[in-house]
């Protein structure tokens, strides 16, 4: 009977979405500094080695809640890096890096109108480690 209950529970339990996973700024960081210093500066405030060479100036990605009357503009943001709102100033896809952003399993990460949107665990720390650059 024991045996029984415990097979029943976890099946159950397999049937059950996953739990949201809390999104790590500090795994954020490690992939901006890996994948995104380049352009947008260590600190990211826009002042890469790379965007000299650039048409259009990379953002300070610092001052992203100014911008957005001090509110961390988390839908526009992901938007923007997963392509689905894309810019013409990165000549296609951004970042160049999609594919690092890309999972099996996406997680919900919760935008301004309180909206679950389905990302990788990636560019859910990427987003967090971002909001952290605010200083709100």
């Amino acid at each position: 009977m024991l045996m029984g209950l415990r097979v029943l529970t976890v099946a159950l339990a397999a049937t059950l979405p996953a739990q949201a996973q809390e999104a790590d700024p500090q795994a954020g960081r490690d992939f901006f500094q890996t994948y995104c210093w380049q352009c947008h500066g260590k600190s990211g405030a826009g002042t890469g080695p790379m965007a000299e060479m650039l048409a259009i100036a990379p953002p300070d990605l610092t001052k992203l809640s100014d911008g957005n009357g001090g509110t961390f503009p988390t839908e526009r943001t992901l938007m923007q890096i997963d392509g689905r709102s894309p810019l013409l100033a990165h000549g296609g896809d951004m970042p160049i890096f999609g594919a690092f952003l890309e999972a099996d399993q996406n997680v919900p990460l919760k935008v301004e109108s309180g909206q679950p949107v389905l990302v990788s665990p990636e560019l859910a720390n990427l987003i967090s480690y971002l909001q952290s650059l605010q200083g709100e």
